[in-house]
């Protein structure tokens, strides 16, 4: 599934052919995604200007003219590409190729760019939805998830006032998307491991008893940030077949300190440990037991 830096990786490379263009016909190549599409979800788009092209969480969501918002989650193994001039890229840098068979574009976007953006997804997780931007705070999708992780609000407080009491995991509580939005498995391990905690940890102990942020929620604030902005700039990485709009891989994951590196040693300056896999809520766990307390 990807993770937030995918995603947003995505968002940039659609931004150039979609952003300030017109939707000429959109082309629907069978009835369903994930689920139905809607009964009315090609009238919706066709000839509607994309305003914006923006990112909430996991999700990408392009503003039209006429008020409403085409929601679109890539899902496991969804991807898109743009063709312009019968040359195709694709948006997204990860660790193992999308799908370039061409059975499996599902929705193709005609744009006034010059550019036809297809959306190609041979598992059929991921989904497009159309609704109102009016109604954005009651949607489903998108109206129990937490702050953004990179936005100005999310700091040392918030995730201490988010995780005050929680019994579950440190890393249970981070994969939440209620208490923040868009981590996933590996962003999460490789920012337990740069602050040095846990992710068996209680997640209430990121805050004193009086609800105040304890160093440990600080050092974590300050991964997270460090390692989506190191993804983001080398383009993303992901476990399946996410891919920039230019076709390239990204290189985040060659600078993994601790995901997916079991039984190598640890990359902690002075420490002798060795990397260590558990399943944990039915995800893999990556982590050095000597260092993260």
């Amino acid at each position: 599934m990807p993770e937030l830096p995918e995603v947003e990786t995505v968002r940039r490379g659609l931004q150039p052919a979609m952003e300030g263009a017109t939707i000429l016909r959109a082309e629907a190549r069978r009835p369903d995604l994930r689920f139905p599409l809607q009964p009315d979800f090609l009238a919706r788009l066709d000839g509607q200007v994309v305003t914006s092209l923006s990112r909430r969480a996991k999700y990408l969501l392009a503003d039209l003219g006429s008020g409403d918002v085409l929601l679109m989650h890539l899902g496991m193994s969804g991807s898109f590409r743009v063709v312009s001039d019968g040359t195709a890229a694709m948006p997204g840098a990860f660790h193992h190729p999308r799908s370039d068979d061409r059975t499996h574009d599902h929705v193709v976007f005609h744009m006034s760019s010059g550019t036809s953006v297809i959306y190609n997804d041979p598992r059929r997780f991921g989904f497009m939805k159309i609704f109102a931007r009016a109604d954005i705070d009651h949607e489903p999708f998108l109206k129990d998830i937490g702050p953004e992780p990179l936005g100005n609000a999310f700091d040392a407080a918030m995730l201490a006032g988010a995780l005050a009491g929680k019994k579950t995991s440190l890393k249970a509580a981070l994969l939440d998307q209620r208490n923040v939005a868009g981590l996933g498995n590996i962003y999460v391990c490789e920012a337990l491991f740069r602050s040095q905690l846990s992710p068996r940890r209680l997640a209430a102990t990121l805050s004193t008893k009086k609800g105040e942020p304890t160093d440990r929620a600080t050092r974590l604030v300050g991964a997270i940030h460090d390692v989506l902005n190191l993804a983001i700039k080398a383009g993303g990485s992901s476990l399946r077949d996410h891919r920039q709009t230019d076709g390239e891989l990204g290189y985040f994951q060659h600078s993994f300190q601790v995901y997916d590196r079991e039984g190598e040693p640890c990359k902690t300056d002075g420490c002798e440990g060795v990397v260590k896999r558990f399943v944990q809520n039915g995800r893999s766990t990556f982590w050095c037991p000597k260092c993260q307390r």
